[in-house]
């Protein structure tokens, strides 16, 4: 635990304190260590007894796109089994004489793609899996790929399939094998969680069909629909593994996606669009390309930053779920963690 007088545990604590959530796990580095390290508030406000420990796991929803489909997508790059300027019908039966045919995997990755904003799937296509990715794969674009950024589920979606036709694998075994295990993270895995470690998941939301808060379910209910594993949300993960993970990015490893992927994608890809977007990867709220600060968030209250030229990475995992849906209040701590985070 951080010490009383860190700004990150002052700044967190007076955040639980006001209701923000119920607790948070924070940790900022450089490409060697931690510098700050620390958990704060409970891990289950029905519990006051359980405090939030530096090895929760979270549902980190959103970050499944960088922590899986990103960096799985950077290995078959680096492989040269992908080529992200090559329209999908090229290559992909899937795609072919659809409306994604004129798609790349680059339009996906910047959110250009012309994508439903929603994913509605059980909606449109029902609950069977193979019907829900015919449904996707086959739906009408809103607009002509590149004409504009609109952040969609779908995209990462779309790329999770596009990466098992690839490989003949599925996403959580590309993951695994290709990111994950030889990055060391051995606390990140696709859900749901087996019981044994269900007692360290932090809860998020109230579910009505199972009458109790979800805990080592995923929280996403299109993953939910899927099985539970997708390329829009799923994993489940520490504050530790995503540090290893962003500190790969600064200071790479052997064995996984490239310093040249990780380069690539921390640069604006869509030209004068607003806003601006790298490959998955966007610019920080409140700041522009030049600070390069980079960010991505998960809508159960998780977030994480890297900045190569200041060699500086950042993560912040909530459960702010627990409490509530307004994502006001955990944004403003946010800016202001990683203001502290990135001076």
């Amino acid at each position: 635990m951080a010490q009383r007088s860190d700004p990150f545990e002052g700044l967190l604590s007076d955040a639980v304190r006001a209701g923000v959530c119920p607790g948070m796990v924070w940790a900022v580095g450089d490409a060697r260590t931690a510098l700050s390290a620390g958990a704060v508030g409970l891990l289950d406000p029905a519990d006051p007894g359980g405090p939030m420990r530096d090895d929760t796991l979270f549902d980190v929803a959103s970050l499944t796109k960088i922590l899986s489909v990103w960096a799985v997508t950077g290995v078959l790059v680096d492989a040269g089994k992908l080529d992200l300027a090559a329209p999908l019908g090229d290559y992909w039966p899937e795609a072919a004489g659809r409306p994604l045919a004129d798609v790349t995997a680059h339009h996906l990755l910047t959110h250009t793609a012309g994508l439903p904003l929603r994913a509605n799937l059980r909606h449109l296509y029902g609950s069977d899996p193979q019907d829900v990715r015919d449904g996707v794969l086959a739906e009408r674009l809103r607009h002509r790929p590149g004409e504009a950024v609109a952040y969609t589920d779908r995209a990462a979606l779309i790329l999770g399939y596009l990466a098992e036709h690839l490989t003949r694998r599925p996403l959580p075994r590309l993951a695994r094998d290709l990111v994950w295990s030889p990055l060391g993270m051995t606390e990140t895995r696709y859900g749901p969680l087996p019981a044994a470690l269900r007692e360290r998941c932090a809860p998020t939301e109230y579910d009505e069909e199972s009458g109790r808060h979800l805990k080592g379910t995923v929280h996403d209910f299109s993953a939910r629909l899927l099985g539970g594993a997708c390329g829009i949300s799923g994993v489940f993960t520490t504050v530790g593994d995503v540090g290893g993970f962003l500190r790969h990015l600064l200071a790479p490893r052997p064995g996984t996606f490239s310093p040249e992927w990780t380069a690539g994608s921390l640069r604006v890809h869509t030209g004068g669009l607003e806003p601006p977007r790298g490959l998955f990867w966007h610019p920080a709220p409140y700041t522009g390309p030049a600070d390069d600060v980079w960010s991505h968030f998960g809508f159960t209250g998780t977030g994480i930053w890297v900045s190569p030229t200041r060699g500086r990475w950042a993560v912040l995992l909530t459960n702010r779920l627990r409490l509530t849906r307004d994502p006001g209040p955990l944004a403003r701590v946010r800016e202001v963690f990683r203001k502290l985070a990135f001076p």
